[in-house]
């Protein structure tokens, strides 16, 4: 069984999510209050946390940026706008997922355990490796970067982002594919997480010019082996 901690104040959204995991490997522990997941979070030890955004006493962004400041916990967040402004904060933030309200059980189950697969490689995966690329070091262990022989701070999604790329350096990889690694999910088209994030990453490491990772056009990004310098 997977324990999960939900933060949700919607008394009838929690009852319906709660019976339709509690069904499956899943046992939810309900959070009513923005204000106190954290120290719910540190009394649960959850396996994974879902997380509303609207929820009394405290934001349900500033709720996420907490708990990843002390864990890396999967956080997926439960959004009612359509649009991509939500998604993206919540990447800033070090949001792993999203799924959009009204929820359907049946899909947070299956990202809920596209989470838990992905989280169990990682654990799996932990021998120590060093990607090293000129001037940049990832050290996957300690999930530590260092640009240039400083400390270099990403979010946890640019982070994941960096290390995909890095993994595939030399190779294209697709909108779709970088999704597909980082979030277990399809691209849609309109999704512009990937885009942002990589619009970050070319600024943290100085790379006005697209050079570091380069955009293929109609294909997606290369990140390039030789321009690490």
């Amino acid at each position: 069984m997977y324990r999960v901690m939900l933060v949700e104040d919607d008394a009838r959204l929690a009852e319906l999510v709660t019976e339709y995991l509690s069904g499956y490997e899943f046992a939810v522990d309900l959070v009513t209050r923005g204000d106190q997941a954290l120290e719910r979070f540190k009394t649960l030890s959850p396996d994974v946390v879902v997380l509303d955004l609207m929820l009394p006493g405290l934001d349900g962004m500033v709720v996420c940026r907490q708990i990843r400041e002390m864990s890396e916990v999967p956080i997926l967040i439960l959004t009612a706008r359509e649009d991509s402004y939500d998604e993206v904060s919540g990447l800033e933030q070090g949001a792993d997922d999203f799924v959009n309200k009204p929820v359907q059980p049946r899909v947070l189950l299956a990202r809920l355990r596209a989470l838990m697969r992905r989280t169990a490689q990682t654990k799996g995966g932990a021998d120590a490796r060093v990607l090293q690329f000129g001037a940049l070091r990832i050290v996957t262990t300690d999930r530590s970067v260092v640009w240039r022989g400083e400390p270099c701070v990403l979010s946890n999604t640019e982070y994941k982002l960096l290390l995909v790329l890095a993994e595939a350096a030399g190779r294209v990889l697709s909108r779709d594919a970088l999704l597909k690694k980082m979030r277990g999910i399809e691209f849609d088209g309109l999704d512009r997480s990937i885009d942002n994030c990589i619009s970050k990453l070319r600024r943290k490491f100085e790379d006005a010019d697209s050079e570091k990772i380069k955009t293929v056009w109609g294909e997606g990004y290369l990140f390039s082996p030789s321009a690490w310098n």
